[in-house]
């Protein structure tokens, strides 16, 4: 069953407390949630809190922003009007985006990679804004990533290789994509190339716990992965 099904379903009640079990209660009349403590229900509604909230850290919420995050989030046409009330609702809240990280980084605990398909998410929104792919996201939303980076668990390395994908101070670092050192061998490159993609498969992304409308994620991986080892192995002649 897809989310916005699950969303949909005969209302039982939503067990899910803390800021985002507010946020679904606030939403209740519009979402009728039948399996509240459904992984992939969770990481939906935390993805439109957590940009949501993102939004706000620079300010302004831009056309482009808004196209990233419904490329992320496929969100059928009917449905639309209500992610879009719960993406307000999150706006308004008085809590903070970091009490959203924190429980959500509760919840995943146990499921880290989770937490990193949530941050990449949010960095391909932040970066939609941008006039060229080198160009730096806005220091707030960057404050805003590292902030969310660290609430989760996520050490500075492991961001740095996320964020790699998405330009900036380490666009065309194809190594760092791959998460190998630059002075690898070509049994080493080739294994971190093939590793990274079994990583990103979509069947990997819905199995632990990421809803089919974002799985697709993955493809927008695969495409710098293979992109980066492409790089490679022509500079290297494997």
């Amino acid at each position: 069953m897809s989310v916005w099904g699950k969303l949909g379903g005969a209302a039982t009640g939503y067990m899910l407390g803390g800021p985002l079990g507010a946020l679904l209660g606030g939403a209740i009349g519009h979402f009728v949630l039948d399996r509240a403590n459904d992984p992939q229900v969770i990481f939906t509604i935390a993805l439109i809190a957590l940009a949501a909230k993102m939004a706000k850290a620079d300010g302004t919420v831009s056309p482009a922003e808004v196209e990233a995050f419904y490329s992320i989030l496929r969100v059928p046409p009917h449905e639309r009007r209500n992610v879009a009330r719960v993406y307000r609702l999150a706006q308004e809240d008085v809590a903070g985006y970091e009490a959203y990280a924190a429980q959500l980084a509760k919840i995943f605990a146990r499921n880290k990679q989770v937490l990193e398909d949530v941050l990449d998410a949010l960095i391909h929104i932040a970066g939609a804004d941008r006039t060229r792919a080198d160009a730096p996201f806005h220091p707030r939303e960057e404050e805003f990533l590292r902030r969310v980076a660290k609430i989760f668990g996520i050490g500075a390395a492991r961001y740095a290789h996320i964020r790699a994908r998405y330009g900036s101070d380490m666009d065309g670092d194809p190594y760092a994509i791959l998460q190998v050192a630059p002075d690898a061998d070509a049994a080493t490159l080739r294994a971190a190339w093939r590793k990274r993609v079994r990583e990103n498969h979509p069947d990997l992304l819905y199995a632990r716990g990421v809803p089919e409308e974002v799985a697709h994620l993955s493809n927008l991986r695969m495409v710098k992965i293979n992109k980066a080892w492409e790089q490679i192995r022509k500079a290297r002649d494997l």
